[in-house]
């Protein structure tokens, strides 16, 4: 009889199997085995007359993992639990102890932060029981969520035919969505500025004017301008030199919200892709010689590092460069940081990104060594600049300059790769040196409104005002694209970044929300709930107690809205029904839009567009018709006869360029929603895809955990 390991994801079951030995046999779950039911008064899973009694069943696809587990479960001499090391992975270990008949206090539950041999080892040592305080709080989430999610949806599916709202997706939408409205009402002003470039022998100085009798100069015409540009002499003199030496302080080691900015604006990564490479890089990556986990657990809002990795980190930089180069440990974590685990980090030095790249795809290695160097680096010591800054006074108006240039690297010795900082050098002058101007002249500027969030500043937005969590950021976003609420687009043709556009459906949505349910979809009510979910983890609060409280304010605006929320009509096509004489209206199918008659469901009249040919098998008119697996051609006297054909799929072209993850040729190809994409051509060895400019978004090939 082995003993029984069950961990969440197949990949780490293979990796920690190899470190434990022949003893112990490493299954997986597979993510959650069970969830809340959708049965029951209004498909809520959830008893809200009996404190909140949650009904959980197996998920569809769990059934035969369950089965197979309990069978192992049976057979084993001992059963270890050793889901993630955060809240959800504590409800999984609970879900399955309670549902493999396991005692829920029994010591059997094991945490590690890495996927390392001494790190599994410590924690097979180690076990503990379930924390039931992190499981009601899971819990609690999960509850809050199906109530806010469930009873939403179905309001705004049958008001104004919105696909979703939720706790946390709704403030991300409406946190964009005003944006949107603070950027139309900006009116911006105009203002000026005026240069001045000054000469002394062969050394030119670039001014700005800055004072005028001793006060900061705003030119708000060109009028203005001119009259300045008049009053400026020939000569200047410098009135002052200000030397400085400023100190740059290394960033500190990666969170989860910080890895997916740095990732989205120096790598070009969105959240989700963010999420899945560091997901692969923790659960293992086999080095030939060994499957080891790169990097520790990705979901964390702790900068905190271990006393192991501090001292390797300084005794590899004092050795690679130097005594000069260590620098200070800090810990610096929000209020709210929960502190359960350590920053990301590489879990082993030694693995130097270019010593590793051949085992590594492309965008793994891109962000394994933003990983790593930025963990190496917020261990070093300051980079220091000279800063010198020049004052030329000509009778009442100054000028001024300043440049900077690096004197010592270090922290930069490492990170210098994503570091956009540069040094703006300055000639050696003298107080009272008289300079010549050269030239003049005058810009014409207009103050910048608020600007667009991209996905690297709605994360951030998101982490300063405390909605959501940091493992949730990437699924947020998934949601309000996927649900076409906003669209995430360059600003124009020559831009390179993407900012998120809220749609007409996601401005409904938000209005409707604003209007209906204020006082539970803002920021601060979110941020609030968050910290309440923290405070059951920490048995401050009661956990029904706390859903009851929710519960009785938020009950009463659904049923307001249900009564006072206008009904969106469907749009009119113009074309009347030829079976009722209704009008025709588009409406929005589970497949995309349709045009049908608006007397549905006394008429069931569907606008239909026809092959040109007759059913082989009873004669009548073949048409075109959508389905899950896209496009099809069928008999139109479905479901009298159910004659079907498939449309012939066009055949990929190459598009000209490489796979940037295995080198195959990439091509462009048509999805089963009728949008195009490219994708390598060694699916589904090579999963690589990437979108069309203008195209719908792709749905990702998404693995089972």
């Amino acid at each position: 009889m082995k003993k029984l390991v069950i961990v969440e994801s197949p990949a780490k079951s293979k990796t920690i199997e190899k470190y434990l030995g022949s003893d112990y046999k490493v299954v997986s779950s597979k993510g959650h085995i069970r969830d809340l039911a959708t049965k029951g008064k209004e498909g809520l899973g959830v008893d809200i007359e009996n404190n909140f009694k949650p009904t959980y069943v197996i998920s569809k696809d769990k059934k035969d993992v369950v089965k197979s587990l309990k069978q192992l479960v049976g057979k084993s001499e001992n059963v270890l639990l050793a889901t993630d090391p955060d809240r959800e992975g504590e409800a999984i270990s609970w879900h399955l102890a309670d549902e493999l008949g396991l005692d829920t206090d029994d010591v059997n539950r094991i945490v590690f932060n890495e996927i390392t041999k001494n790190a599994i080892l410590k924690a097979i040592n180690n076990p503990r029981k379930i924390d039931m305080n992190l499981v009601r709080s899971q819990e609690t989430r999960r509850i809050l969520d199906r109530i806010i999610g469930f009873k939403l949806s179905s309001l705004l599916k049958r008001k104004i035919k919105s696909k979703s709202a939720g706790r946390v997706q709704s403030v991300a939408l409406a946190m964009i969505c005003e944006r949107e409205k603070e950027i139309a009402a900006f009116v911006p002003e105009e203002y000026w500025t005026i240069k001045a470039l000054f000469k002394k022998d062969k050394n030119e100085l670039d001014t700005t004017l800055i004072k005028i009798n001793g006060k900061k100069v705003e030119i708000k015409t060109e009028k203005e301008a001119d009259e300045i540009l008049s009053r400026i002499k020939n000569q200047g003199i410098i009135e002052n030199v200000s030397q400085k030496q400023k100190k740059r302080a290394p960033y500190l080691p990666f969170i989860t919200s910080s890895l997916q900015q740095e990732a989205s604006s120096k790598l070009g990564f969105s959240a989700k892709k963010t999420m899945s490479i560091a997901q692969g890089l923790y659960e293992g990556v086999d080095l030939g010689k060994e499957t080891v986990g790169l990097i520790t657990y990705m979901r964390s809002d702790s900068t905190r590092l271990s006393e192991e990795f501090i001292k390797s980190a300084y005794s590899k930089i004092e050795s690679n460069y130097g005594k000069e180069y260590k620098g200070k440990y800090r810990l610096k974590n929000d209020e709210g940081s929960q502190d359960a685990h350590e920053a990301i980090r590489p879990t082993s030095l030694d693995n130097e990104p270019n010593k590793i790249k051949e085992f590594l795809t492309n965008d793994q290695f891109k962000l394994y060594k933003l990983i790593y160097c930025r963990a190496l680096a917020s261990l070093m010591s300051e980079a220091i600049s000279d800063s010198l800054t020049y004052n030329i006074a000509q009778d009442d108006l100054l000028f001024t300059v300043s440049g900077s240039q690096l004197v010592f690297d270090g922290f930069l010795k490492v990170y210098k790769d994503y570091d956009g900082s540069k040094d703006v050098l300055l000639p050696k002058l003298n107080k009272g040196d008289v300079l010549d101007l050269i030239k003049t002249d005058k810009e014409q500027h207009f103050t910048e409104g608020p600007g667009r969030y991209t996905e690297a500043k709605l994360i951030k937005a998101l982490e300063e005002e405390g909605v959501g969590r940091p493992s949730t950021y990437a699924t947020i976003i998934d949601t309000i694209c996927e649900r076409n609420y906003v669209e995430l687009k360059k600003e124009s043709d020559n831009s390179k970044t993407k900012y998120f556009f809220p749609t007409e459906q996601g401005i409904l949505t938000n209005d409707k929300l604003k209007e209906f349910f204020s006082s539970i979809i803002n920021v601060k009510y979110t941020a609030s709930m968050e910290n309440g979910l923290d405070e059951i983890a920490e048995a401050k609060i009661d956990n029904i107690k706390y859903l009851q409280d929710f519960y009785d304010k938020f009950q009463p605006l659904v049923d307001e809205a249900y009564q006072n929320m206008e009904k969106k009509q469907d749009e009119k096509s113009g074309n009347k029904c030829p079976k009722c004489g209704s009008d025709l209206v588009y409406k929005e199918g589970k497949y995309g839009k349709f045009e049908a008659c608006s007397n549905y469901p006394t008429c069931s009249y569907i606008v239909t567009e026809e092959v040109g040919r007759n059913c082989p098998d009873c004669g009548s008119p073949l048409i075109y018709r959508t389905g899950r697996y896209g496009k099809f051609i069928s008999c139109s006297k479905y479901p009298d006869c159910k004659y079907i054909e498939k449309i012939e799929k066009e055949k990929p072209e190459e598009v000209g360029r490489n796979c940037p993850d295995c080198g195959s040729p990439l091509l462009k190809r048509k999805s089963r929603y009728g949008t195009y994409f490219i994708g390598c051509s060694a699916y589904p060895k090579c999963k690589y895809i990437e979108n069309i400019e203008g195209e719908k978004k792709p749905r990702y090939y998404k693995k089972k955990k």
